[in-house]
C-alpha cells in the first residue's frame, strides 16, 4: 500500500491505491482544510506533492480551474480531494490549507499548531 508522509506535521499513514490526498490526511490527523467537502468546489484543500509527483492521478481541467484560485500555485500544487494516490508520496500541506483548517475546527487549532511546531 502507498505511504503518504505528511512533512511540516511529521505524520505518516498507509493508503489503498486510489485515496484521495485529503482521505489521507484525515486517516492521518493531518490539519488540511476543506470548506466545501472536498467536492472541487474551493482551494482550501490546496497541496505540494514534494516528492513523488508523479505517483498521483493526472490533473483534470476542473483541478486546474480551482487551483486558479489558490495562493502560491507551484509545479507541485495538487487539490487533495482531487489527487488519488498510486504509490508513495511526500505532502506538504499549503498554508492556505492550514490557515483554512484551522478556520474550520477551532476546537482543533491548538492540536494542529502544535503539529507544525514539533517538525
Amino acid at each position: 500500500m502507498p505511504k503518504v508522509r505528511f512533512i511540516k506535521e511529521n505524520l505518516e499513514v498507509e493508503v489503498p491505491p486510489g485515496t484521495t490526498i485529503l482521505q489521507a490526511s484525515r486517516a492521518a490527523g493531518a490539519p488540511e482544510g476543506d470548506r466545501c467537502g472536498g467536492v472541487c468546489a474551493c482551494s482550501t484543500c490546496h497541496v505540494y506533492v514534494v516528492r513523488g509527483f508523479d505517483n498521483t492521478s493526472e490533473i483534470e481541467d476542473e483541478e486546474f480551474d480551482i487551483l486558479d484560485k489558490a495562493t502560491d500555485v507551484r509545479m507541485s500544487s495538487r487539490l487533495g480531494c482531487q489527487a488519488k494516490i498510486q504509490g508513495d508520496i511526500d505532502v506538504e500541506l499549503s498554508d492556505e490549507s492550514f490557515e483554512a483548517f484551522c478556520d474550520e475546527h477551532p476546537d482543533q487549532k491548538e492540536r494542529a499548531k502544535a503539529l507544525r511546531s514539533r517538525a
